[in-house]
């Protein structure tokens, strides 16, 4: 019987024990409340309310407040770092390609492209021409007449163009890189013009490449001297310079008073500078490689037998759309690009519509793929002449002569948005600025600014054309976006 009692008496003090934590529990979760039965407000916390309860929420809630400003704060130096720098690493416009993946097992085709329609292709390197008894100076571009321009759209078998390189006309490279590009079958160039780069290196070039393709970066007196302040040149054994992987190739005595106009020399005949290239990739100067060009080969050429690829601009379609953004822009003089177009149209070069054979008329000419074929050569020496006579604005020039070549000349204009995951593109180190720009009006040109004009470039704006052009009334353009 007192086992009983015993064990009873523990029951009741156990069950009593439990209620009084589940009362002290409930204290700590209740809000207080004051005498008449209120919640206390700021400032009226009773003095038996527990201070380490409201030390640690009060803590927790200063670390939650604070966590959140700070990923706020990130969230926008983020986003204001990938806005700032958008271009630069096409963010937003970038998707991916659908390379290979390795370039280990990349076939490289055993022969060449078929020259079917031209299969031999010479260029005019002298003009004979006299003017008041005496010889006309020597023109990189040469002294192209209008009969010779006409004659030029029109392939035959065999073929001698004007295509640069004139005699005495400027752009000769040393023997020592003469004789290095005679071994480079297959070419990534680059170009740096006036100072306004440094080189960048290319990244993800695997080994096969690095073995297999010459890195050669086109430059002039001016920008030698300017890289050699700012990055480590090495000179090699036969004196070649070099940048990292870059080979650096110098022309001297640049053919044009416009930096703008000498970048197109390499950038549109590389098959000059280096004759011996079965395969080249062109990336202008301000641009960072970062694909590996055994791929780009296999993906903008081989895969679907394409010898021409560039990519579609992100805007235009047309190159009166193009030009229109060109004069908002201020890249080059207005009423010379108006004359351009004019010429263009008045040649029957219709602004693109959907009816045309072409994704666009308007390229983005910064990447360029290309299997030197005669047909290829001989398009970009005819790209090339419509750079020296005209504007330098070369996206205005290549849908024209395409047009020109009524179908003969094939390329493939891949995605936009492949063409920006192609690259980094990096900020040129200063930003081109030339008077001619800004010109608004012929009447500029005259009088005491006739030094505005080039006076070996762009020549055709100045040489009588023959046909009646003051009709002419450039058709209207619809401005698609902010950018141009």
């Amino acid at each position: 019987m007192p086992k009983v009692l015993d064990m009873e008496n523990e029951f009741q003090h156990s069950v009593s024990l439990r209620a009084s934590r589940r009362t002290d529990r409930s204290y700590h979760h209740q809000v207080p409340k004051d005498a008449e039965g209120g919640f206390f407000h700021v400032g009226r916390i009773p003095q038996d309310y527990p201070m380490k309860i409201i030390w640690k929420k009060g803590f927790i809630r200063l670390v939650l407040v604070g966590g959140i400003i700070w990923m706020l704060l990130i969230l926008i130096v983020l986003l204001f770092h990938v806005w700032s720098c958008q271009s630069s690493v096409a963010f937003f416009s970038g998707c991916p390609i659908p390379l290979a993946t390795d370039p280990d097992r990349v076939l490289i085709p055993k022969k060449r492209s078929p020259d079917k329609l031209v299969q031999s292709l010479s260029y005019i390197t002298e003009d004979n021409l006299v003017t008041n008894g005496s010889q006309l100076p020597p023109l990189f571009g040469g002294h192209q007449s209008w009969l010779q321009r006409e004659e030029s759209f029109k392939p035959k078998r065999i073929m001698k163009v004007h295509c640069g390189f004139m005699r005495n006309g400027g752009a000769e490279m040393a023997l020592k890189d003469i004789k290095y590009v005679k071994k480079c079958r297959f070419v990534v160039a680059s170009g740096i013009f006036d100072g306004y780069d440094t080189p960048h290196q290319p990244s993800n070039i695997s080994p096969r490449s690095r073995k297999l393709f010459c890195f050669l970066m086109v430059v002039d007196e001016v920008s030698l001297e300017f890289i050699g302040k700012n990055v480590t040149v090495r000179e090699d054994s036969n004196g070649g310079q070099w940048v990292g992987l870059w080979r650096l190739v110098l022309l001297k005595h640049p053919p044009y008073d416009e930096p703008r106009r000498n970048g197109k020399v390499p950038k549109i005949l590389t098959h000059r500078l280096f004759p011996q290239a079965q395969y080249s990739i062109w990336v202008d100067g301000k641009m960072e490689l970062i694909v590996d060009p055994l791929l780009m080969l296999e993906r903008y050429l081989w895969r679907d037998k394409h010898t021409f690829a560039i990519a579609q601009h992100k805007h235009h379609l047309s190159i009166y759309e193009e030009a229109d953004s060109n004069k908002r822009r201020k890249r080059y003089a207005r009423p010379l690009i108006d004359l351009h177009m004019k010429i263009y149209l008045y040649e029957g070069m219709e602004p693109w519509s959907p009816k045309k054979n072409t994704i666009s008329d308007v390229p983005e000419g910064a990447v360029i793929v290309r299997e030197h074929t005669a047909i290829n050569d001989l398009f970009s020496c005819l790209w090339f002449n419509e750079v020296n006579l005209f504007t330098p604005r070369d996206q205005l020039s290549f849908g024209y002569v395409v047009y020109r070549l009524k179908g003969l000349f094939k390329f493939f204009m891949f995605p936009n948005c492949e063409y920006n995951s192609l690259f980094i593109l990096h900020p040129h180190t200063r930003e081109h600025s030339s008077k001619v720009e800004w010109v608004k009006s012929l009447n500029e040109f005259k009088g005491n600014n006739s030094g505005l004009k080039e006076s070996r470039g762009g020549l055709g704006l100045w040489t009588p054309y023959p046909g009646d052009l003051h009709s002419v009334v450039l058709p209207p353009v619809s401005r698609t976006s902010k950018a141009g």
